[in-house]
């Protein structure tokens, strides 16, 4: 999708580099332990699975019951309509008797929702791989790229940060103190400075440095579809003067606390920019987790990561399975 925004020719499916955290995630028991954040949206899907294991017979009531049930975790009400009626076709087809039955099925649908898991994506062809990262103000934008940089470094990458959010000052020097304090040396220029510039400069220094991934933090004022495609637009000619095959990944940051809110202005962005990928932040202080579904159901993209709290390591990368599985225990 990306390629296609930017004019670029598929690529073969980009290397992934073994021992990611993804995989270690996967392997490791305390994933699981990781996702205890999701304690208050538990409740919800306890009901829904309490409600749906008490009913013997399939009836009109448990229909409503468990869409209520969807929609009061925030799963949204496209997505919760949806699962309503797959489960209904499944029920028919597989001659379903009973709620356990529907929710073994429903278990089953939310984890086929959230696709597979979808590390990063490395370049195979450059000796540099850029994301870039957009999002509105006050979305944890600046936040979740100091953590990603956090949890690259820690897995062997070395990483540059470029501060290209120029129209709001405050994301430049959020950015210099997350960098001084995680090892990671941040580009930036004055406030208002082309972003353009600040990229160009970023490649270079992170050229120079031996540095095999750049985070751009870009795009953080609240833009207009045309605005925001012409920036994007401009950074991805500088990047490909240096790195002909990226950008690598364009994420979008989304804030959980916001919910089907947030949706409204990721939907235009994913429609016309070409995002590879999602990482949803707050996570932790909402009650209502089912807006992972929601999000990737609406956007038709991979979630990256979850931002699960404040800390630099409270940023997991997404496990669609351990994810579905911790809601019902």
């Amino acid at each position: 999708m990306l390629n296609r925004f930017f004019g670029q020719k598929p690529q073969e499916d980009p290397k992934q580099n073994p021992g990611t955290a993804q995989e270690r995630a996967e392997r490791n028991p305390e994933a699981e332990q990781r996702l205890g954040f999701l304690g208050r949206t538990r409740q919800f899907f306890s009901r829904m699975s309490q409600t749906v294991q008490e009913n013997d017979t399939l009836t009109e009531e448990l229909w409503d019951e468990l869409l209520e049930s969807l929609l009061a975790a925030d799963v949204g009400p496209n997505t919760s309509m949806w699962l309503i009626d797959r489960l209904r076709q499944r029920a028919e087809e597989e001659q379903m008797r009973t709620g356990s039955q529907v929710q073994r099925a429903l278990r089953e649908e939310l984890t086929s929702l959230l696709d597979q898991p979808s590390p990063l994506r490395f370049s195979k062809q450059s000796p540099l791989t850029v994301f870039l990262v957009i999002g509105v103000n006050g979305s944890g934008k600046t936040t979740s790229i100091a953590k990603m940089a956090h949890l690259l470094t820690r897995e062997g990458h070395k990483v540059t940060l470029a501060a290209a959010d120029t129209f709001r000052a405050a994301a430049i020097d959020q950015l210099k103190v997350w960098g001084e304090r995680i090892g990671v040396p941040v580009i930036s220029q004055s406030p208002n400075s082309d972003p353009g510039a600040v990229v160009y400069d970023a490649i270079q220094a992170a050229l120079t440095r031996g540095s095999d991934v750049l985070i751009v933090d870009t795009a953080g004022r609240l833009h207009t579809k045309n605005n925001l495609m012409e920036e994007l637009k401009k950074l991805n000619k500088i990047i490909q003067k240096f790195v002909p095959d990226g950008p690598h990944e364009l994420l979008i940051v989304i804030d959980a606390t916001t919910g089907q809110n947030a949706l409204l202005q990721a939907r235009t962005f994913a429609a016309n920019i070409g995002l590879t990928g999602v990482i949803i932040t707050k996570i932790d202080g909402t009650a209502k987790g089912g807006f992972a579904f929601a999000v990737a159901d609406d956007l038709g993209v991979p979630i990256k990561f979850i931002g699960t709290g404040e800390k630099v390591g409270d940023l997991i990368p997404f496990e669609p399975k351990s994810f579905v599985e911790a809601l019902f225990t």
